[in-house]
């Protein structure tokens, strides 16, 4: 990680700008502003999650978590829910017997396992 050394204000002169200053942060800015359909993942509260399961809109979360430790025996750890592209996902997290960190996403609505991967 860079550190950046902090700019001292002069009390002397009516301005001090830094003209060192790159324009590329605001330019990446900008471009993420304005590219259409690039979007990160919206994590959902757990005040959501709870609406949500209480409409029927998503299946409740013990559901995947007895899934997940069928799977993968071991500790569940932690559980997020996002809205990602219009679709409710759940990401599990867990510790299996054998200490190996596991990451599990599943559709929240039909309850498909979609990915499990090993954390590093």
């Amino acid at each position: 990680m860079t550190w950046m050394r902090p700019m001292v204000m002069c009390s002397n002169t009516a301005a001090t700008t830094d003209r060192s200053r790159s324009p590329l942060p605001a330019l990446l800015l900008g471009a993420l502003v304005l590219l259409p359909g690039v979007a990160a993942a919206h994590d959902l509260s757990q005040d959501e999650a709870l609406a949500l399961t209480e409409q029927g809109r998503i299946l409740p979360l013990p559901v995947f978590i007895e899934d997940a430790l069928t799977r993968f025996p071991g500790r569940f750890l932690e559980a997020e829910l996002e809205l990602d592209d219009g679709r409710y996902i759940y990401e599990l997290e867990l510790v299996t017997r054998d200490r190996r960190v596991m990451e599990l996403e599943y559709d929240a609505v039909s309850g498909e396992l979609l990915d499990a991967e090993e954390d590093d």
